[in-house]
């Protein structure tokens, strides 16, 4: 199990929708560099994420892990909330 754990990608991502049950829509942004100008872009992707508790809110920052399919689109699951969103 050791190993296993070493191998998820632990993710912190912001989310944008809590609409469906235990599922959170979870945007992730990066900055990359433009090949030519070299300017950083900001470059977001939106994952889905299962929350089976629906801790989690929108607006809320959180951490997420990479997990075994769970659905057609959902692969990553909640680990923790870090940031409550304002009320």
């Amino acid at each position: 199990m050791n190993d296993e754990a070493k191998t998820q990608r632990s993710i912190i991502g912001r989310v944008v929708s809590d609409k469906a049950d235990k599922t959170r829509t979870v945007l992730v942004e990066r900055r990359v560099r433009h090949p030519l100008y070299g300017k950083f872009i900001r470059r977001s992707t939106r994952l889905y994420v299962h929350d089976e508790g629906n801790e989690s809110r929108m607006g809320d920052t959180v951490r997420i892990r990479e997990c075994r399919p769970l659905s057609r689109l959902k692969r990553f699951s909640l680990v923790e909330v870090l940031d409550r969103a304002p009320a």
